[in-house]
């Protein structure tokens, strides 16, 4: 059976707050903790099948051009050579998130620098990467790359569907009593997981197994099919451990078709792992930014225009782009609005999904905005923004679903200690360090997505739950315990989770936010479905049925169930609810930094961070994400930054020394605060996304506290000391 739920109308009932049994929602410990602690949690590299041997990728050379020869045999003779492929099937870059089909195919045209164009399969990883550096290739054409968006040369192009005129912004402008009219720019930025990416193909006759890292398996199947020429139900993916991918592991990728093409040659399991530099050059990155907002506000501080304009840039022939203005859209009033997009088409890695797509760029430079217009009218910061929350969508008319704004900053405020803050700039010391604070608002749109899952509740009262759902470190296996757990009344550790195997009903996937709420009411209605069978063998209405302690209506389940198993589907799919009310989730940042006098360096010294996103479903995995992001928001703020050679389009720092994320020392305790919410809009177990709510705005607040503490506006993201010292107050 199949309980399936198309969300056309709000949830009318909240049945796991009634439920008799509430681990739902607790700082539940990860059911898959133990393993991955004792290093015995099967990660992508680490299946080690018998007969496997080692591929390695070569990549292009130049930035662009055309590949006119390998010159293989010289590396084919080298001691434990297999071989070296190169094939119309190979991957210029990995595929989108969600795309469902092959990317861009082809390993003679090249597009940018670092491209995978051979493989180089050895019988140690040694052998092959000895092979893969000694490599040679000639190509053509390589001198008519263009690497900086901003070129004049550079093509640009205006996507039709993202350009908004409403009104006259530029009348609203010259009318305003209060205005701000800025460019910030934000650089590239790398989601750098642990866990390198890795693919293990092996093949049973025309049957591929590709064992990878992975998050959305119901879309990588026909993917990874689709760039082999095979039928999808030829192709199982495994991906049950993913060690961290914000996004660089949504699409199927080259090491996994390249996998795929050597094994199929050699006959041999064949496993292809990326070196970090090799990550960094041929991994999705996020686009970097120029952003030019025009704020217009009366005496009161209430917006009456608003203009946020985007350059962004990728590859050519990508349709996706970096969807700077997503929440610029909903989270402010004003009536004259003016929002156009531009890409720039240049010869750089592959753009694409990396943690929270739009907001966390977008966010950061609006908020910025929103602080220098409480500076320009005198107006405190929190209450310039709960003065602009609007009481509809200021551009489709649309009402909100749940939405804690405004508690949000006012629990923030409370929590911080907002009202000791000097509001005027370079006040406040602390020897040599001059102290500052500043806050920022956190927004992020909601999505729920198609997802299945199968329950089977076994003759001796044990559950298993199955879905090709993945867990990227997010908690999926914890709180798929949970869900499953309270609804059928058993104790957690009778709940068996399986994850990450294709053959499984297809979920979600880990992406957007989305994956917790939609794999989970998936779950959730499976489990419905199993309650109506026991409802039906006890002779009860289904609202009639109480699951605890493994038994129902007193009754032992295993004597219930008379030795049978009940299994039960679940599926749900979106509805008119997203069309009828505007779903986002919401939040608030407050940070505290001292910047150095004499040298500008900036120390974080507390954060502060209050978000609402409907029923929490673990409260320590949420929490965990909302740290993850705020760190991340640090990163963004004083250290992360791709930088491009524009002679040529090479990554200069493409590797984790070069690349700063930041570290244990350059992060405070921070405190995080989750509200009490429940969205009926939004899922029937009334929850939202939280995995990228934490980045969307943090490194706002940290840079708007550094002009609290030094009066010096930095709009050139990240703060680096040398963007600060020569303007610093004297001592």
């Amino acid at each position: 059976m199949t309980r399936h739920l198309v969300m056309d109308e709000p949830a009318t009932k909240r049945l796991l707050d009634e439920l008799p049994s509430k681990i739902t929602g607790t700082p539940m410990d990860r059911p898959d903790g133990p393993l991955k602690v004792s290093g015995t949690a099967t990660y992508a590299h680490e299946w080690n099948l018998p007969g496997t041997v080692y591929g390695v990728l070569a990549r292009a050379t130049v930035p662009k051009g055309k590949l006119t020869e390998i010159l293989k045999d010289e590396v084919e003779a080298l001691p434990g050579v297999l071989g070296v492929y190169s094939d119309e099937r190979f991957l210029r870059n990995p595929a989108q998130g969600t795309a469902n089909e092959a990317p861009i195919q082809g390993a003679d045209e090249i597009a940018y620098l670092g491209q995978p164009v051979a493989l180089v399969v050895a019988e140690t990883f040694e052998q092959a990467r000895h092979g893969a550096n000694r490599l040679q290739m000639k190509f053509d054409g390589a001198a008519d790359g263009v690497f900086d968006p901003e070129a004049t040369n550079v093509p640009h192009e205006r996507p039709e569907d993202d350009q908004l005129d409403q009104g006259d912004l530029d009348q609203a402008m010259k009318d305003a009593k209060f205005t701000v009219d800025q460019v910030y720019r934000t650089p590239g930025h790398n989601s750098a997981a642990m866990e390198p990416h890795c693919s293990i193909a092996s093949w049973d006759g025309d049957k591929l197994t590709l064992r990878g890292s992975y998050q959305m398996l119901k879309y990588n199947v026909n993917e990874l099919a689709d760039s082999l020429g095979i039928d999808v139900e030829n192709v199982r993916i495994l991906s049950p451990y993913v060690g961290g991918g914000f996004g660089s592991k949504l699409g199927i990728a080259p090491e996994a078709v390249s996998a795929a093409i050597a094994s199929k040659e050699l006959g041999k399991p064949v496993v292809v792992a990326l070196s970090r530099q090799q990550v960094f050059e041929s991994v999705m990155r996020r686009s970097e930014s120029r952003q030019h907002i025009r704020l217009a506000a009366d005496e009161s501080g209430k917006l009456s225009g608003l203009g946020h304009d985007s350059l962004v840039s990728n590859l050519p022939g990508e349709d996706f782009y970096e969807p700077v203005m997503q929440a610029t859209h909903f989270i402010y009033t004003g009536e004259h609005r003016r929002m156009q997009m531009e890409v720039a088409r240049v010869n750089r890695t592959c753009a694409g999904s990396v943690r929270a797509p739009g907001e966390a760029i977008g966010m950061v430079a609006l908020e910025n905005a929103m602080d220098e217009l409480a500076e320009a009218s005198g107006i405190d910061p929190v209450e310039l923004r709960k003065r602009n929350i609007p009481e509809q969508h200021p551009e489709s008319g649309q009402g909100y679903s749940s939405r804690p704004f405004a508690e949000a900053l006012d629990e923030g405020a409370k929590r911080f200690g907002w009202d000791k803050r000097n509001p005027k700039p370079a006040q406040m010391r602390d020897g040599e360090w001059w102290i500052g604070m500043g806050m920022a608002s956190a927004a992020r749109v909601n999505m729920l997505m198609e997802s299945q899952a199968r329950v089977t509740l076994n003759a001796d009262g044990s559950a298993v739950v199955e879905t090709d759902m993945t867990d990227i470190g997010t908690g999926t296996y914890a709180i798929l315990t949970q869900i499953a757990a309270d609804m059928l009344g058993l104790p957690a550790d009778k709940v068996d989770v399986k994850l990450g195997d294709s053959d499984f009903p297809t979920a979600s996937g880990s992406g957007g936010s989305f994956g917790a709420a939609s794999s989970g009411s998936s779950v959730f209605l499976a489990c419905q479905d199993i309650r109506a069978q026991i409802a039906e063998k006890l002779g009860i209405g289904e609202d009639d049925v109480v699951l605890e302690d493994g038994k129902a209506g007193g009754k032992a389940l295993a004597d219930v169930l008379d030795g049978t198993s009940l299994t039960g589907e679940g599926h749900i799919e979106p509805g008119e609810t997203a069309d009828d009310r505007k779903q986002a989730t919401y939040g608030s940042y407050f940070a505290e930094v001292a910047v150095n006098g004499v040298t500008g360096e900036t120390r974080v010294r507390r954060l502060t961070a209050v978000f609402g996103a409907g029923r929490i479903l673990n409260e320590k995995t949420a929490t965990s994400q909302c740290y993850g992001g705020c760190i991340w928001g640090i990163g963004m703020a004083l250290h992360e930054e791709l930088m491009f050679d524009q002679r040529d389009g090479h990554l200069v720092n493409r590797d984790l020394a070069e690349y700063h994320v930041p570290v244990n020392l350059d992060v405070p305790q921070i405190d995080v605060h989750l509200l009490e919410e429940r969205d009926d809009w939004a899922s029937p177990i009334q929850s939202k996304g939280i995995g990228e709510l934490g980045l969307c705005g943090a490194a706002a607040a940290v840079t708007n506290a550094i002009y609290n503490a030094t009066g010096v506006r930095v709009r050139d993201y990240p703060v680096t000391l040398d963007k600060l010292l020569d303007q610093l107050p004297e001592m």
